[in-house]
């Protein structure tokens, strides 16, 4: 055989395997599509075409279009329920994140840069064994109301932020503290050689460079507290409190539940975090990896 005859042959070889290749990708493709759209679409589909039901139609369970859309009835008479509660859970939810995450990025970007910096002094291991058990103990109901009472904190927005720093904290300083791996030291000895303090320096030189996984626990940790049932449930009860998730309540009783206003409210509590996942997924899967990489 040629020499001409053997390139061709290999060429052909490659060019087969290329389009293998590329059917196979594509076959992973739409089969993850078709799991996503299962998993994810069909269950929204449905909470939104029950929500346009009256309630006996809505009762009924299934994906069926309405045959008479009540829309605007049913939306409307979600934000009318209880006295407008709604806007008020709104109002609430939205005061609470945005105290809980501004608090948790100023509390775990400090420490987990310190303890980066500082992972080889005594004491270093217990500091991360209490952080890692952080994250498996689950918190204790009874004794934190105990200790927001006699704080004078139960039932208050103050109280329910400080529970929410304390129980995301573990997950944000394990991210911190890993991406603060990838900030050389040299950049420490150099600011300290020009006369730069250790709250200078972490202000002006080191946060601004953590900013791939402040934008990762900003967008994680607002859809986790913005969503939270159960938190709100136990240290901050009262209808002149409600967050978003409690107006579910307002629907469900133990011997009539509201199925079609129920959906309705599913709808409108889900669209922030949907719109933020939507518009911010590539940035939470960036910060991740490169913290998971890098660190």
């Amino acid at each position: 055989m040629s020499v001409a005859a053997r390139e061709l042959q290999a060429a052909e070889l490659g060019s087969g395997a290329r389009t293998r290749s590329l059917l196979y990708k594509a076959i992973v493709t739409l089969l993850m599509l078709i799991v996503s759209t299962a998993v994810f679409w069909v269950p929204f589909y449905f909470v939104i075409v029950n929500s346009f039901k009256s309630n006996s139609a809505a009762a009924a369970m299934n994906m069926s279009w309405p045959e008479t859309v009540h829309l605007f009835d049913n939306y409307s008479a979600v934000f009318a329920a209880s006295d407008y509660m709604l806007v008020r859970a709104f109002y609430n939810s939205t005061l609470l994140t945005l105290f809980s995450v501004a608090g948790l990025v100023l509390v775990s970007s400090l420490a987990g840069f310190v303890l980066q910096r500082r992972e080889r002094t005594r004491g270093a291991s217990a500091l991360n064994f209490l952080i890692l058990a952080g994250l498996m103990i689950p918190p204790a109901i009874v004794p934190t109301i105990w200790v927001l009472n006699s704080l004078g904190l139960f039932k208050t927005l103050l109280g329910l932020t400080l529970v929410e720093i304390a129980l995301h904290f573990p997950f944000c300083i394990i991210l911190y503290k890993a991406f603060a791996a990838t900030i050389p030291k040299d950049i420490d000895e150099s600011a300290f050689i020009d006369g730069c303090g250790g709250f200078k320096l972490f202000t002006r030189i080191v946060f601004p460079l953590l900013k791939p996984v402040t934008s990762t626990i900003i967008i994680i940790q607002s859809v986790n507290i913005f969503n939270d049932f159960v938190n709100p449930l136990y240290f901050l009860p009262g209808a002149e409190n409600a967050t978003i998730q409690l107006t579910l309540y307002n629907f469900m009783s133990m011997y009539l539940t509201k199925w079609n206003l129920l959906f309705a409210d599913v709808v409108l509590i889900s669209i922030p975090p949907l719109i933020l996942f939507l518009f911010f997924n590539k940035r939470i899967v960036a910060g991740m990896t490169a913290g998971a990489v890098k660190g």
